[in-house]
């Protein structure tokens, strides 16, 4: 599974370690970083007294007194740097004797969120650059008052998160500092009692539109035991000014059957886009003890604000005029506008042919293009054309957290991420692939969801940073051992609902054309944090029926592909019922066809790819690929421990791959192509924390001999697929050789296929001797070249050859 690249500010009081190494240090070592210190970055002299600070951050350390900071005054921050001299030149504080620049990171906490965080963790902004003051010792003044440096307005500040790092990203401490903030204008509103009321018939949760003048909102609220958590609950937003009060444009009222809190409100303007909050407090049982007060977005809204995040997002890919942030408002911010802006879809007749045929390929938006964005992505269709694939599947775009990610860390699942276009973008990518021919998929992430999501924030255990006990949509500690973040319980009818509803939503709202859902493993309340769950699971299977029904009964075409990794037979249940699941083509996950790209027989059968036998699966039902985004590149292995000329030479690894490629797609079955694959893309994926990192792009790989051939093979193979489909259909007849002693000499791998007519037959040469291969008197012409053959052929290490009973076109 996957781990994700993403700063999160506990919601935890830690102690700073501490620890005195002073006396490690010699007088000459100090004078020599002193020196070094003052040529590269001049200390700026302080009046402090070093001997006040202890390690980690500190506030105001010349005055002696136990008064908190104040919102509206002037705050000096301090950090210094102790800690002991390690093994092997580390330190245990990594800014001991640093001598370049520093930053904060910094952020407000109010209301149950965080926010005003001025800069992103690794933006190296004047704003947040600390000053050296002394050696290790830094400083920063939050001026001209401490609401005025975050620019948080009129909101109530509870508490600063505070954290140092280098340019690089190292931590000055490992854990954030959370400091209490007095604030004279903390909110005095004394919320109303509760309103009891019916709410209206026909209203689901979320934002319901009534006319063109009217909205209704509902928020559902009672917890896994069946009650009802907070006391009362407002909405704020542009539609009142942001302010609470005890009138019907604020307060909600509570409908206990339902459990729900709603409101309606009149008088909108219909083309006006309304940022908006919910408000909720649980009263405190002990006098004089603040409210337990929460500030959230609608789950439900179709386009987020984040202030922490919006403002990074390049002009071109998402203008700012269509993300201005209220000022009024703290955290994430949901929006709704009455009259939609729409879209004249120029393209809306494509549908899917054959789901069973389909030649996808997995896209990174992030990583596909220079501006990393939708519009690039579309400069870039026609090559994808060019190359026959027949389908996109986008990695997830359902908004996440940040803006650089892979996705798999989503927070609002019927908002699409900003970071990659506006909506309007979203579907004239989708058109545009439409225009060409190709399907597009999306990648879904509902197994789990991050602490910002609007239903994790409304049951938190803040003790222990996770969705508390009595949460009815997620499980407290995962149900299976693969889980990051927090788990969905998909037994929840609550959980159930949501996925059906955003699974139709998708589909008649972007007009895509299925889906492909991570981890649907983790489907099942049968295990725990420590459980595989690889095993027969009936509840699962029932539990993606469902979901499956729902996409069908909105788009009968729509395809459906799990990420599953379970028992044979429940995989083969699935696809009975029409579901298709990833499959690699190795016994272990993991070999297979990375074994044969570098040039190695052992455990390089390709057998798990289709398999045959007792163990036979329903046609169409596995989407078989040689590599995934989860995966080092076999171009990659092939060029670090390739076997001899492999790794040695461009050209014949390029050969290699191109065997590769032609024992996987010949193959019957959907099959898949992780992007730039078709180039043999060879940057390694890195160690466990830089998986998801931001990986280089190399367009001028087209443009090398070597490389474009394995795009033209590439491409030469899907042409095929396409002309000739009968012969990778349920009807045509199958056979193949590719266990490890198949390998090269008199004993080469081989596929046949055989459909009326027509046959193909595929000769592979991995590696060793040359191949001589006498041909069935049907095949007589070579497919790649076109040239006439008979008799036998000669196949040298590290090539195929594709023959064909009819004439290439």
């Amino acid at each position: 599974m996957k781990k994700y690249l993403i700063y999160i500010l506990l919601l935890l009081f830690t102690a700073p370690y501490i620890s005195s190494c002073s006396d490690e240090w010699t007088d000459s070592d100090k004078l020599s970083l002193l020196t070094k210190a003052e040529e590269e970055e001049p200390i700026v002299e302080d009046d402090i007294d070093i001997s006040l600070l202890k390690f980690g951050f500190n506030l105001n350390p010349k005055a002696e007194t136990n008064e908190l900071p104040n919102a509206d005054e002037a705050l000096d921050i301090y950090f210094y740097a102790e800690g002991k001299e390690l093994a092997e030149g580390e330190k245990e504080c990594p800014l001991l004797g640093y001598q370049e620049a520093c930053y904060l990171h910094a952020g407000v906490y109010s209301e149950g969120t965080w926010m005003y965080v001025p800069a992103a963790w690794t933006e190296d902004t004047e704003k947040c650059k600390m000053v050296r003051v002394k050696e290790n010792v830094w400083k920063i003044t939050l001026s001209p008052t401490i609401r005025d440096w975050f620019g948080s307005g009129s909101t109530p500040i509870e508490q600063l998160g505070l954290i140092i790092r280098t340019t690089d990203g190292k931590k000055g401490i490992e854990e954030d500092t959370f400091v209490d903030i007095e604030d004279d204008k903390y909110n005095s509103f004394t919320p109303g009692e509760i309103k009891l009321e019916s709410m209206p018939s026909g209203l689901q949760h979320g934002i319901n539109i009534i006319d063109n003048h009217t909205v209704a909102l509902v928020l559902y609220e009672k917890d896994k035991d069946g009650n009802r958590y907070y006391d009362y609950a407002y909405v704020m937003g542009d539609f009142n000014n942001w302010k609470r009060s005890n009138d019907e444009n604020s307060q909600m009222y509570y409908d206990e059957s339902a459990g729900c809190w709603w409101i309606t409100l009149s008088g909108l303007e219909p083309t006006k886009e309304y940022a908006f909050q919910y408000y909720l407090g649980k009263k405190s049982s002990v006098e004089g003890e603040k409210d337990t007060e929460l500030r959230i977005a609608d789950p439900y809204t179709e386009k987020i604000l984040d202030a922490s995040s919006d403002s990074y997002i390049p002009e071109s890919t998402y203008p700012s005029s269509q993300r201005i942030y209220p000022t009024k408002g703290a955290g994430v911010v949901s929006t709704f506008k009455i009259q939609k802006d729409s879209y004249s879809w120029a393209h809306d007749n494509f549908k899917i042919a054959d789901k069973n045929n389909l030649m996808i390929y997995e896209l990174l938006l992030r990583d596909f293009t220079e501006t990393g964005d939708l519009q690039g992505a579309i400069q870039k269709l026609d090559y994808l054309e060019r190359l026959g694939i027949t389908a996109i599947e986008l990695m997830p775009v359902q908004e996440f957290e940040g803006n650089d990610s892979w996705g798999y860390n989503p927070t609002f699942y019927f908002a699409l991420d900003k970071a990659y276009g506006t909506s309007e973008m979203y579907k004239r990518f989708i058109d545009e692939c439409h225009k060409r021919g190709i399907a597009v998929l999306f990648d879904v992430v509902y197994n789990h969801a991050t602490g910002s999501n609007t239903f994790a924030r409304l049951y938190w255990d803040s003790k222990n940073n996770r969705t508390a006990e009595n949460n009815p949509w997620f499980n407290v500690e995962a149900r299976h051992a693969f889980n990051v973040f927090h788990d969905f319980n998909h037994e929840s009818p609550l959980v159930r609902d949501f996925v059906k509803r955003n699974l139709k939503y998708l589909i008649n709202e972007y007009h895509i054309d299925g889906f492909r859902f991570d981890l649907t493993k983790g489907f099942t309340q049968n295990g725990n944090k420590d459980t595989d769950v690889s095993g027969y699971d009936e509840s699962r299977i029932s539990i993606l029926r469902d979901y499956y029904n729902a996409i069908q009964s909105v788009s009968p075409e729509a395809v459906m592909i799990c990420e599953h990794w379970t028992d044979w037979a429940e995989e083969n249940v699935l696809a009975l019922a029409g579901i298709q699941c990833w499959r690699k083509g190795s016994n272990t996950h993991d070999e297979g066809y990375y074994q044969s790209g570098m040039g190695y027989s052992e455990r390089s059968s390709f057998s798990n790819l289709i398999q045959s036998g007792g163990n036979s699966i329903h046609f169409g039902g596995w989407v078989g690929f040689m590599e995934s985004h989860d995966e080092e590149r076999v171009a990659y292995k092939a060029q670090v421990y390739g076997n001899e000329k492999i790794k040695t030479d461009l050209t014949t690894r390029m050969n290699q791959l191109a065997a590769n490629a032609a024992f996987c797609f010949t193959v019957p079955g959907p099959k898949m192509i992780w992007q730039f694959g078709e180039l043999g893309y060879d940057e390694t994926l890195g160690e466990e924390d830089e998986k998801t990192a931001k990986k280089p792009l190399h367009w001028e790989y087209y443009d090398e001999p070597a490389r474009k051939s394995l795009y033209d093979v590439y491409a030469k193979l899907l042409d095929l697929r396409k002309t000739h489909a009968n012969l990778f259909g349920q009807n045509a007849t199958f056979s193949w050789k590719v266990e490890t002693a198949d390998w090269t000499g008199n004993t080469p791998r081989t596929i046949s296929l055989k459909y009326n007519d027509k046959e193909l037959v595929v000769v592979g040469n991995f590696g060793g001797d040359t191949t001589n291969y006498s041909l069935d008197s049907n095949i007589k012409y070579n497919y790649m070249t076109g040239d006439e053959v008979s008799g036998n052929i000669t196949v040298e290490p590290h090539n195929f050859f594709l023959g064909t009973s009819f004439r290439p076109e």
